[in-house]
């Protein structure tokens, strides 16, 4: 952790003398430090990108696993993102990622090679912390992100961990040419969404209103998952309490069986309002059912050791119990 906070402060410094001279917001700058990174020298112009690039600490940057990698681009990410009050622009918790990807490893254990895909990437946090912690598997991942720059911040963030990552710049409610997956995970962005003709092709749509977005994307990720295939969620508590929930309960009762539902620790939130879960599905398929009971937990902080022990003794039983075998 120390060399990762020593060469983020490197990072954050050149930056900071970066947008000094272009008077750009820290995320434009981020963005051109991160061009830097990838970029051999041959293919740098001005000089002024020339003198950054010589200062950046790529030796020791180089050095480093994928998940020190991402933690640095984490970090100097929060920091742009600082103030932001857009759900959209938030970074998922690493906690939710590290219980993510423990949850593919248990409902995937068979497969070697895993097609992951996140409607919401952003700048690929999530994406490439689960990517990074499956590695029993070969994975091959996919993002789709509506905001360039946040599609670009992630494109710069699977190329800085060597991840051979497809992204779509676009609205992931939208058709998207991609071909079924073994698992589709999202951060779901909250609100209404504004096209009510595309929102009409979708069993979830409502008459009276916009449809929630976050209820449009719950059913195209289960469109785009293969029969059988697994969907994770993290969602508001309160989902299932509005006006439109009608319309998701139906779909998920058409198409998928719960799986689990764990309430994420309250210390990750800044209310109990803004309190969110894990949301586990699996698509209907030929040959699948449902659990015999869903798995139902209320999540531990990862700062309380003995609890967290005692949570994944508990969701290893269920698993066991559901038939699921281990890696």
């Amino acid at each position: 952790m120390e060399q990762i906070e020593q060469l983020f402060n490197q990072f954050d410094q050149l930056v900071e003398e970066s947008i000094k001279q272009t008077n750009d917001a820290y995320l434009e700058g981020l963005l051109d430090i991160l061009n830097l990174v990838v970029m051999d020298k041959e293919e740098v112009n001005s000089e002024k990108e020339q003198l950054l690039q010589e200062r950046l600490p790529l030796t020791s940057f180089d050095a480093l696993d994928n998940e020190s990698k991402r933690k640095i681009v984490e970090l100097l990410t929060l920091k742009a993102m600082k103030g932001a009050t857009q759900q959209q622009h938030l970074i998922t918790p690493d906690s939710v990622s590290s219980y993510v990807s423990y949850l593919a490893e248990k409902l995937l254990y068979d497969k070697k090679t895993i097609r992951l895909f996140d409607p919401v990437s952003g700048s690929a946090n999530l994406l490439t912390s689960v990517i990074n912690q499956l590695k029993n598997h070969t994975v091959q991942g996919y993002g789709s992100e509506i905001d360039p720059t946040f599609t670009e911040l992630g494109l710069l963030n699977a190329t800085i961990q060597k991840h051979d990552i497809e992204f779509f710049h676009q609205d992931s409610i939208q058709p998207l040419l991609l071909d079924p997956v073994d698992l589709v995970i999202a951060d779901l962005p909250i609100g209404f969404y504004p096209d009510d003709e595309r929102a009409k092709a979708f069993k979830v749509h409502s008459e009276h209103e916009h449809t929630y977005a976050h209820h449009l994307l719950i059913e195209q990720s289960l469109m785009y998952t293969t029969p059988g295939g697994y969907a994770m969620f993290v969602i508001p508590n309160t989902l299932f309490n509005s006006d439109q929930s009608t319309y998701l309960h139906q779909l998920i009762q058409e198409s998928a069986h719960v799986i689990a539902l764990l309430q994420l620790p309250t210390s990750l939130f800044r209310s109990n309002e803004e309190a969110k879960s894990l949301f586990v599905l699996q698509k209907k398929g030929d040959h699948t059912k449902a659990p015999k009971e869903a798995l139902m937990a209320q999540l531990p902080s990862f700062k309380n050791m003995k609890a967290t022990e005692n949570m994944v003794l508990k969701m290893n039983a269920w698993f066991k119990e559901e038939g699921y075998k281990s890696v």
